[in-house]
């Protein structure tokens, strides 16, 4: 059974991405699992050529540096002749009501002037990379769910009127995992994507860098290092990411924090040693870019293998070539 999962390069890889998803793939990978960086998906909205090139190879690392099996891993422009001549079979399955429905588009263009065709058929994309390699299961957040169940009505669609050439994909939930919030707002998430990084722990900062934003995080005036989410939600998202990095439950990680402070100190030392060997595995990739590109080239070999047969089912049974 193959599972899929992917992260877009819309910025670099935080803490939050790293303790919710990428260590849970490292740690919980099967052999038939694949991983890639959506950077196609981060096109959808302006973007910056020699960023997004750059951010991708970057994200490429951390994935392989986090402990992910590189075979494992791949980006998915290396295999994007694949990806858009299945996504164009899909877009003559998929309706316009379809995927004008979807709640990321709806929110995503609301006050734009511009909207970009893409943001609106990236769904179809998305269902490629969910179809192409065979994945019966992909984990994802509530905010993906949308788009898997329209990746399972496409190939429904598509079996029933040219015949069987899709696994029928569902979503599932995730194991539990810290939701990271920003440190310096606990009311949002921590994003990629946020334009004031203060608050946001990216993977590849240095350690005084770390020691620096946890010192500034936002907490209260009560000074009780006590797991109260709706009273104290600074608090305590400091002690989901000491819970996340030691193994323990945020109620747990209390214990013996008599100051926010002390709290602070305690969830920097948690983090600069959680990330010590990601960081150092990654850099060394990076600073090796000719292993890297082999090892892209790697995981887009065995890829687009993993697809070549599908794709030409697909294209047989839908009368082409």
């Amino acid at each position: 059974m193959t599972r899929l999962s992917g992260m877009t390069p819309s910025g670099r890889a935080h803490l939050g991405n790293y303790l919710g998803a990428v260590r849970r793939w490292a740690r919980e990978g099967a052999e038939d699992d694949l991983y890639f960086v959506s950077d196609m998906h981060a096109m959808t909205t302006a973007y910056n050529p020699q960023r997004l090139r750059a951010l991708s190879r970057e994200m490429l690392a951390v994935l392989i540096g986090s402990g992910i099996k590189p075979e494992r891993v791949f980006v998915q422009s290396d295999i994007a002749s694949q990806l858009t001549t299945l996504t164009w079979v899909l877009e003559c399955t998929c309706t316009f009501g379809e995927v004008s429905r979807m709640i990321q588009f709806k929110e995503k263009s609301a006050g734009t002037k511009t909207v970009r065709l893409g943001l609106l058929t990236y769904p179809v994309l998305m269902a490629s990379d969910i179809l192409l390699p065979g994945a019966a299961e992909v984990p994802v957040g509530e905010d993906q769910a949308q788009h898997v169940e329209l990746a399972r009505v496409l190939a429904r669609r598509f079996n029933s009127t040219y015949g069987e050439a899709f696994v029928v994909p569902r979503a599932v939930t995730p194991t539990v995992a810290a939701r990271i919030r920003d440190l310096a707002n606990p009311d949002r998430k921590m994003a990629k994507s946020t334009r004031d990084e203060a608050g946001v722990v990216f993977v590849l900062d240095n350690p005084d860098m770390i020691r620096r934003k946890f010192r500034r995080a936002v907490t209260d005036t009560a000074d009780r290092v006590e797991y109260r989410p709706d009273e104290q939600p600074g608090v305590a998202n400091l002690l989901e990411i000491l819970g996340a990095c030691t193994g323990r439950s945020p109620q747990q990680a209390a214990t013996g924090i008599d100051s926010y402070r002390v709290l602070k100190e305690t969830v920097a030392d948690a983090v600069i040693e959680e990330l010590r060997d990601v960081q150092k595995r990654t850099e060394d990739l990076l600073g090796d870019p000719a292993e890297l590109d082999r090892i892209r080239a790697t995981g887009a070999q065995r890829a687009a293998e993993r697809g070549r047969h599908r794709l030409e089912s697909v294209l047989r049974l839908a009368g082409l070539g």
